[in-house]
């Protein structure tokens, strides 16, 4: 059985309660005293007016309150006895919205105005009877339509309030979990694969020292022990990232260079564009993909030269990072944690990335990362 509610929409809710309120205003005028002639005409088109105005409460709560205001104005100048029930509609859709002080200021003036409208345009020795009751029951009703908008702005506030706590909540306690994973896989993989490399590469040392030859396995060993302890640092980082510390960014990026050139790679920073603000998860996404490039290129690419250029465009920022490695077109990319890590980064931000050997030799990586700026 399919219990799913169904949602009526918003705009055909608000289409609904202000035909209603304009066939109640028109419907309870027209029944009751009322003028003649043009006074009639107008007093009804003024009825209707109010009620149809309450269409855009949600969208324009403050110019809803004044349109419904002036219509009750001057449908009781008109001559018709009815209650404002639009006004009161807009009033507690103003509260809701979150405009108290100028909701009950316009309905203070408004208080003061009917029972003068009522005395001025009314004949009789119960005129002065009627102008009390009128003022005392649109009182109470204005207290009332009050109170219920802000009984119902404090229920949305709490229920927002609740929401965030809850994502607070679950985004602290991923951060614990994955916190607890980084440290278990540094307590029970670090040590064991450290013993293994340092050990492989004593076994080497010596066997280069005595001359003989180094067994292929053992070779093996050695660059797996290496790679493994790489890709197991890399793994952690990613665990450890929490978004919660200054994150390394953008402005980190000729950090970066510096510390390629270090390590004997001839590499260079080219920015292009008009630097302007980029969102953070950007930034820290673009830095990744420049360190990883150049990690990459210094220990795997053989390559001497790496050029990183960084270009600012209005709805995207550019990331691309060459060197003149030994890749060439014919070899594939190897599908290992690096790459992968950058694709994803890359693709929950909607963006694109390409990495794939040059035309010639060496190899390229180029992210284009979307960016949306205020207006």
């Amino acid at each position: 059985m399919d219990t799913t509610r169904l949602r009526v929409p918003a705009g055909a809710m608000d289409w609904a309660v202000a035909v209603s309120v304009a066939a109640l205003l028109l419907s309870t005028g027209l029944s009751g005293p009322h003028p003649d002639g043009g006074r009639a005409l107008l007093g009804g088109v003024l009825l209707a007016a109010g009620g149809l105005a309450l269409v855009a409460r949600r969208r324009a709560p403050i110019a809803v309150l004044a349109v419904t205001g002036l219509c009750a104005v001057g449908y009781e100048a008109a001559g018709f006895e009815v209650l404002a029930v639009s006004y009161l509609v807009a009033v507690y859709g103003a509260v809701r919205a979150g405009h108290r002080v100028l909701t009950a200021a316009v309905s203070v003036a408004l208080l003061v105005v009917l029972p003068l409208i009522a005395l001025a345009f009314r004949d009789g020795p119960a005129r002065d009877a009627f102008a009390q009751a009128r003022n005392v029951l649109e009182i109470a009703w204005l207290i009332a339509a009050f109170a219920a908008g802000e009984a119902l702005r404090q229920a949305e506030r709490r229920a927002e309030e609740a929401e965030r706590t809850r994502e607070e909540t679950a985004r602290r306690r991923a951060d614990e979990e994955r916190l607890h994973i980084a440290r278990e896989l540094h307590d029970s993989l670090t040590h064991q694969i450290s013993i293994i490399k340092v050990q492989s590469e004593v076994a080497v040392h010596v066997a280069h020292r005595r001359g003989e030859q180094v067994p292929e396995a053992l070779l093996a060993i050695q660059a797996a022990g290496r790679e493994a302890t790489r890709e197991l640092r890399a793994t952690l980082e990613a665990l450890r990232d929490d978004d919660t510390a200054p994150p390394q960014s953008l402005e980190h990026v000729a950090e970066l260079v510096e510390r390629a050139r270090s390590m004997g790679l001839d590499a260079t920073l080219t920015i292009e564009g008009q630097r302007h603000d980029v969102p953070a998860a950007v930034g820290r996404t673009a830095y990744r993909i420049v360190q990883e490039a150049l990690t990459n290129t210094a220990r795997h690419a053989g390559a001497r030269t790496a050029t990183v250029r960084i270009s600012y465009r209005p709805d995207a920022l550019s990331v691309q990072v060459d060197d003149d490695g030994k890749a060439t077109p014919d070899d594939a990319p190897a599908p290992g944690l690096g790459l992968l890590g950058m694709r994803e980064r890359v693709t929950a931000l909607g963006g694109r990335l390409r990495a794939e050997p040059c035309a010639g030799h060496g190899f390229t990586v180029r992210a284009e990362l979307p960016v949306e700026r205020a207006s």
